[in-house]
């Protein structure tokens, strides 16, 4: 039963009611927001686990409202560019965006903790600092501090991106001194201190940009997005494990004030359509990456998974990179701590509640 069937039922029962004179049961209202949003997205919908939750979020709104709220989505680059989607939300030229918050780093220090932090949490770990841990008002505060008129609801997770696509092996570290490299969030600073020249640059232009070399390589998302995006098709080396994004979250931005004119029911239903989202994503991001992984040997693809020492150097770079942030921007420092502060504790739960993968 849709939401103008049971406003329906419950007039009728109402009504029925006052006319035998005896009103059996109190009459619940609801309010119903007729709500027309556009919402340009960061990332084409057909990608999977990465874009596609925009758009099944936009559909159960509708669905579950009864047609009542309506989220009319954008494919990149038709209405705003994929990169401006916050300042757009947040002067009201459209109602809504979804996109990785990560871009805006420039804008706002903090925002990349909550959208992929290196060496950080893992997907499940991250939504529980999120939903049980405070992340959520944070990061309304976090915007609001920097003056964006923005409500932000966490609307899709996915797993860890791979390192990267090269056009050989990565034996060392000084494999990154002038290598022309695209590189998202906190991760792209850590290897500028590498002597990396690093770039960022949309999804969509990032196969023309290897293949006239114009970058030598890349990193950009899941291998089943790289792959569908045609990287293997030009560099044959893919880096394992994602250390500067063990997640990537994606947010639904909402400008503050058609935020506010909601009802409380229309906002527990977007709350809980994204969280559905967050769901939907991280569950297709799992389940699609082994057969693409098992299919690398037929394209000529060598997974090179990362050697210890290396990580632990890049570990240690990071550290200096956050502690640097840290000092630099207050919201960052307090962000940063929280996450730190519970991943500390959530470590105790995952040495000893998981079992190893090597048995």
């Amino acid at each position: 039963m849709n939401f103008k069937q049971q406003v329906k039922k419950l007039a009728t029962i109402a009504v029925s009611a006052a006319l035998a004179g005896t009103l059996v049961m109190p009459v619940t209202t609801f309010a119903a927001d007729k709500v027309r949003w556009r919402m340009p997205i960061a990332f084409p919908s057909n990608l999977p686990a990465l874009g596609t939750p925009a758009q099944y979020a936009a559909e159960q709104l509708k669905l579950a409202s009864g047609g009542d709220i309506q989220v009319r989505v954008y494919e990149p680059g038709k209405l705003v560019p994929a990169f401006d989607i916050l300042a757009s939300v947040s002067d009201g030229k459209t109602e809504a965006g979804y996109t990785w918050i990560g871009y805006d780093q420039g804008k706002v220090a903090a925002v990349p903790l909550f959208a992929a932090v290196p060496f950080g949490l893992k997907p499940w770990a991250f939504m529980a600092w999120y939903y049980e841990g405070g992340g959520h008002d944070m990061l309304q505060e976090v915007y609001a501090n920097k003056g964006f008129k923005v409500h932000a609801e966490l609307c899709g997770i996915i797993g860890p991106e791979t390192a990267g696509w090269y056009k050989q092996p990565l034996e060392s570290l000084a494999g990154y001194q002038g290598l022309k490299i695209r590189f998202a969030g906190l991760g792209g600073k850590v290897i500028q201190k590498l002597g990396a020249s690093v770039t960022m640059m949309p999804g969509g232009e990032l196969f023309q940009a290897l293949e006239k070399g114009t970058i030598d390589a890349t990193e950009f998302s899941l291998p089943v997005i790289d792959q569908r995006l045609g990287f293997d098709k030009v560099v044959k080396y893919n880096l394992f494990p994602g250390w500067h994004q063990p997640f990537t979250a994606q947010y639904m931005l909402i400008n503050k004030g058609e935020w506010d004119k909601l009802g409380d029911d229309s906002k527990a239903l977007v709350r809980n359509v994204c969280m559905a989202s967050v769901v939907k994503g991280l569950a297709e991001s799992e389940y699609q990456q082994g057969a693409v992984i098992a299919g690398f040997a037929d394209k000529g693809v060598t997974a090179q998974k990362l050697p210890r020492e290396i990580l632990s150097e890049l570990k240690r770079i990071t550290d200096e990179v956050l502690a640097e942030e840290s000092a630099a921007d207050a919201d960052f420092k307090r962000v940063y701590e929280s996450q730190q502060a519970f991943q500390k504790q959530y470590r105790l739960w995952e040495d000893l509640g998981y079992l190893p993968t090597d048995l």
